[in-house]
């Protein structure tokens, strides 16, 4: 378990997150092609970004789900924004077939779901906190 944690110069850390978008009115535009590529264009923006994206799956064709690993000093919405602003340019610039079922230019809709994942339960940190 001591790999769960990351350590920098002045902090240690276990910042997790669950990430979840879709693609624009749900088309199912992500063939097993696009997917596969669409990971590898993820996974060089996370290392070129400084976080880790452990797990990422492709459901329906239409959404993309991820586990990622942050340091704090960066934003969650930070990392939304990198991992969909370029994955949805390069894919766009690979597949501009894509286009011709989105409209606006845009693959992604603009919201997304994003959930903290930690080790230690609320109730945990409150009794921790409570008996100092």
């Amino acid at each position: 378990m001591k790999d769960k944690y990351t350590k920098t110069r002045t902090c240690v850390y276990n910042i997790n997150y669950h990430i979840v978008w879709c693609v624009k009115y749900r088309k199912g535009i992500l063939t097993d092609d696009i997917a596969k590529e669409l990971k590898d264009i993820l996974q060089q923006t996370a290392q070129d970004k400084g976080f880790i994206i452990h797990e990422c799956a492709v459901g329906d064709g239409n959404h993309v789900h991820l586990f990622v690993s942050a340091p704090p000093k960066l934003a969650p919405s930070y990392i939304v924004k990198m991992l969909k602003g370029i994955s949805g340019r390069k894919l766009f610039m690979n597949h501009p077939d894509i286009a011709t079922k989105l409209y606006n230019g845009t693959i992604w809709n603009h919201s997304f779901y994003i959930e903290t994942i930690g080790s230690t339960s609320e109730e945990n940190i409150r009794k921790y906190i409570n008996n100092q």
